[in-house]
């Protein structure tokens, strides 16, 4: 096989990558973007519409940013290549190389323009241009000179510009500029000309405003000493906190947080600080020395308060080793920036470590003006969405905690909650295709925005094209993906399309009769699809048969041990009923693998014995010792006919049944890396091949590769050489 025939890519991607680290929204489009550090990029939209791009290189990235109601995507890789994704085509749809190491990044809202800031201080412009699809460097830009000369400072050589935000409601045309040394400039762009200069210096001055939140208590006063900043003040995030862009808040190396007043005047003159008290207020959200860097800082307007205040979400500037917490403020100046008062504050604990936080704008909630839509991303790659009112509804009360307030994001197949053990991928033939009848059993599965309006709170996320399914295709199922759980249940899903829709939920519950390990974790799968027989084994040993034609007629189970046969009666609460159940070895079930079309049923299991099972007259036909002379467990099974009975099988297999007649041969693959034949009608070993190292060996089992535990991936095969990954893919 030629290279160019072998070009794998992924065409269906369900779940959050566990290497997520940064977020974007397109509040017009309602799609979130999910960055990760290998390169990749999820994108999230409404009724389970879910699209992965993937990077040439396997960078993390800096920058994450939509084109906003445009279908594109832009980002910054860990090298300084800016890409721009066409999210309707899934691909990367131009891309730029930049010379100098990318520190600060903006679109501006609402149009296809881009400033990029680097380490030397250089403010550029880009343009994509869609029609193109080219990335264009324009010719204006600021270089540090010009910054220096019209806001008439002295800046240092080699400056890094560390932010660039493009002032709201200017039309783009005010971008403030941030330089790592604490210098904050709003230059015009149409008169080369700063605005505002603001600075540390400017904080080396009595009678400035210090709100300090320590120990949950708000202390508002005037600094009457001098703040000795005689060094530079280095700045580690900043945002706008207003809607005309009179405020900005800065986050600092140190741990502070200062909003600086950029009011600007109506002949537009330079600002200069003359020492008025007023323009600047320090908030520490600690009284410790030794703070954290403010790395994060969002912003939630009030639209109450006429711009005059909102919520800050802060991560950092709390004391160093103090527990890891998303801090959120609810601030007010409607008497003006000096009177600032800190209405209420919220430490709210994480779901793991902290990755990055989005505010957006919920358009479910347009009666109450107070609403805020908030997510939080921690590692590894968990995904939670709060609403709330009042930030009071956020704090813990006794016996709860912050979990009872957030909805984790659930993608339609489960990997986490519950926990996946074992999945895998089902061709069915379109020759004996009668799946549909599954499928019309049980009721559609609920959309992801039905499965989250607990507490009247909806999933944001509603953006994307659904895939449409012709009426032609509506009652053809053409794969399945199967998955087993830690709890003991098993979930089917239709895999025809690219939006897999639940189909059913297995339960092994028998009224009135008690199975021992039941409910145990799900280990192994195998499907037959020509007579659509699900068999599944779990951890304790015990095998289930499933008839998935939802044959409501089925009313009993046939249980078999390695001392009894019995039979069942009982009423299933589905259509889909277990129709036998297997309990003959205290071990594991390793490995599941159907013969003969169906009516064999081969066995590995984790004590390294091998079981084949009769399905049509319920029973056991032979158990082995162990395959193995060191009683490895079995990790792989296949089953192969011999090349002199194939053509009669064949030919007796017209009715589905299948031919006992043909000499089947059953491959196992064991843990020490030894691979055993047997027949699988006499259960004699017809060979053992010198064992390979497992390394080696384990290729041999590539194309049964299912997700196990503790795995990362889920591999699946198929007759036609199709390769699933589905899941929590790392």
């Amino acid at each position: 096989m030629a290279s160019s025939e072998f070009a794998p890519r992924v065409a269906v991607h369900y779940g959050i990558p566990s290497t997520a680290s940064i977020l974007a929204f397109d509040p017009i489009q309602r799609l979130l973007a999910i960055g990760t550090l290998d390169g990749r990029i999820k994108v999230v939209g409404g009724d389970n519409i879910e699209g992965l791009l993937i990077s040439p290189k396997a960078l993390s990235f800096k920058n994450l940013e939509f084109l906003q109601n445009q279908g594109f995507l832009v980002s910054v890789s860990n090298e300084n290549e800016i890409q721009v994704w066409d999210l309707e085509k899934r691909r990367l749809s131009s891309n730029i190389q930049w010379e100098s190491n990318i520190t600060a990044f903006a679109v501006i809202s609402g149009t296809n323009f881009i400033y990029v800031g680097d380490e030397y201080g250089f403010v550029s412009v880009l343009k994509y241009d869609a029609e193109a699809a080219n990335i264009l460097q324009l010719p204006y830009h600021v270089p540090p000179n010009l910054i220096a000369e019209g806001a008439g400072v002295l800046l240092p050589d080699h400056q890094s510009v560390v932010g660039v935000l493009s002032q709201p409601c200017s039309c783009g045309n005010r971008v403030l500029i941030a330089f790592e040394n604490g210098l904050i400039i709003l230059w015009d762009v149409t008169e080369d000309r700063a605005i505002h200069v603001r600075g540390y210096k400017d904080l080396q001055l009595k009678e400035r405003m210090v709100v300090k939140l320590s120990n949950n208590e708000s202390h508002t006063y005037l600094n009457d000493s001098l703040d000795n900043e005689e060094t530079e003040k280095e700045i580690s995030s900043l945002c706008w906190v207003s809607p005309d862009g009179s405020v900005l808040a800065v986050g600092y190396v140190d741990g502070d947080i200062l909003l600086w007043d950029l009011s600007v005047s109506d002949n537009g003159k330079v600002q200069r600080t003359q020492n008025p008290p007023n323009d600047v207020i320090k908030i520490q959200l600690s009284s410790g020395d030794r703070r954290l860097p403010v790395i994060v800082l969002r912003w939630s307007p009030n639209k109450a308060q006429n711009g005059s205040g909102g919520q800050l979400l802060a991560y950092g500037g709390a004391d160093m080793g103090s527990e890891e917490v998303l801090t959120i403020l609810d601030l007010d100046w409607s008497s003006g920036l000096a009177k600032l008062k800190c209405v209420e504050r919220v430490d709210l604990r994480l779901h793991g470590s902290f990755s990055d936080v989005l505010v957006i704008s919920n358009p479910y909630k347009a009666q109450n003006k107070m609403a805020t839509s908030v997510f939080v991303l921690t590692n590894p790659g968990l995904l939670h969405f709060y609403e709330y009112a009042s930030l009071s509804t956020l704090k813990p009360e006794r016996g709860k905690n912050h979990s009872v307030h957030a909805f984790q994001y659930h993608s339609v197949i489960p990997t986490m909650e519950p926990y996946m053990t074992v999945g895998e991928l089902f061709m069915i033939s379109s020759e004996r295709n009668n799946f549909y009848a599954l499928s019309e059993t049980v009721a559609p599965a609920k959309q992801q925005s039905e499965m989250l309006t607990g507490r009247s709170t909806k999933w944001p996320l509603t953006g994307g094209v659904p895939y449409r399914i012709s009426e032609t295709e509506c009652n053809t199922i053409k794969r399945i993906y199967i998955g087993g759980y830690q709890d003991g249940s098993v979930r089917i899903w239709d895999a025809t399309f690219p939006v897999l829709s639940l189909v059913s939920v297995l339960e092994f519950e028998i009224k009135g009769n008690e199975v021992a390990g039941a409910n145990a974790p799900i280990s192994a799968l195998d499907l037959c699809s020509a007579n659509l027989t699900l068999a599944i084994g779990n951890e304790f040993g015990v095998i289930f048969l499933y008839r998935l034609h939802g044959n409501s007629d089925q009313r009993a189970v046939t249980i078999v041990t390695d001392t009894k046969h019995e039979v069942h009666h009982y009423l299933p609460k589905e259509k889909n009923a277990c129709s036998t159940i297997y309990s003959i070895l205290n071990s594991a079930v390793a490995a599941l693998q159907f013969a003969t079309s169906g009516i064999r049923l081969v066995a590995g299991f984790e004590c390294g014995k091998v079981a084949v099972l009769d399905t049509r007259s319920p029973s056991v036909l032979f158990v082995t010792d162990s395959v193995s002379s060191l009683m490895s467990p079995v990790i792989s099974v296949a089953v192969k006919t011999s090349p002199d009975t194939c053509e009669n099988s064949v030919n007796n297999s017209d009715d589905g049944t299948g031919s006992e007649s043909a000499t089947e041969i059953v491959f196992f693959l064991t843990r020490d890396a030894h691979m055993i034949l047997m027949d699988s009608i006499t259960g004699n070993m017809i060979s053992s091949p010198p064992s390979f190292n497992c390394w080696a060996t384990a290729m041999m089992s590539l194309l049964r590769w299912n997700f196990k535990n503790n795995m990362d991936k889920t591999m699946s095969s198929s007759d036609k050489g199709q390769i699933a990954l589905v899941g929590s893919l790392t």
